[in-house]
């Protein structure tokens, strides 16, 4: 139907958007996808899934940001009693979403020791159970928190590991992105891993994916509006 399409579609820009630390972008379709999903019943258990891990970091993300944090949080919890269950069924896939979330809501809460554990939890279970990318995210949003209590030295450290993740699978638009705000964030990152040149001649070619990814989702929503309008002959 075409909320499904809508549904994908908004779910996909937030991701995007969160991806990159875009905030606005984030917010506003988080909020389109929240508005067409309870609409939305045709989606398989896997997209429940990881949608609701991604909406559980957005949420608490957002939360730490907006003026409605309590909104947000809430939302967020929501995701993680769901990640619990799914986690308590599989360990090996769902454990280290869990504990992401649970580090993510510490945040929000101050409960600063707690966040570090979980942080620590979800680095090791996604290393662990093979998920390169969530463990990259894992120590990404693991830097951020550092950053925030002004741990820059610990911060620096998960976010070069985050880098090589992120590069070992192949990310590398999300590199670039990584790669410039460590520089504008940090005194002096030379000498560091984010500095590889063979890691930089790759994702150099990758400038602006953030924008061309969004352009494409138009494009593809915009082709699926015209094919639904169009009478078939």
């Amino acid at each position: 139907t075409n909320n499904s399409v809508k549904t994908t579609y908004y779910y996909q820009k937030a991701f995007i958007s969160f991806t990159f630390r875009s905030y606005d972008g984030t917010k506003e379709n988080i909020g389109k996808y929240l508005a067409c999903i309870g609409n939305t019943w045709a989606n398989l258990f896997i997209n429940h899934a990881f949608h609701a891990f991604y909406i559980g970091l957005i949420s608490f993300w957002l939360a730490r940001k907006s003026k409605d944090g309590q909104h947000w949080i809430e939302k967020g919890k929501s995701s993680k009693l769901a990640l619990k269950k799914w986690a308590e069924s599989s360990s090996w896939t769902f454990e280290n979403k869990w504990f992401l979330l649970e580090a993510e809501v510490s945040f929000c809460n101050n409960n600063y020791d707690a966040a570090k554990t979980y942080y620590d939890k979800a680095i090791s279970s996604a290393k662990d159970h093979k998920f390169i990318n969530e463990e990259a995210l894992a120590c990404e949003l693991a830097a951020y928190f550092h950053l925030e209590l002004g741990q820059k030295d610990k911060a620096l450290e998960l976010f070069l590991l985050a880098h090589e993740k992120y590069h070992e699978w192949g990310a590398f638009g999300k590199c670039t992105s990584l790669y410039e705000f460590v520089v504008s964030n940090f005194s002096s990152p030379i000498g560091t891993g984010l500095t590889d040149t063979d890691n930089m001649r790759q994702e150099i070619a990758f400038p602006n994916l953030e924008v061309g990814l969004l352009s494409s989702l138009d494009d593809a929503l915009r082709r699926h509006t015209d094919m639904a309008s169009d009478p078939v002959g």
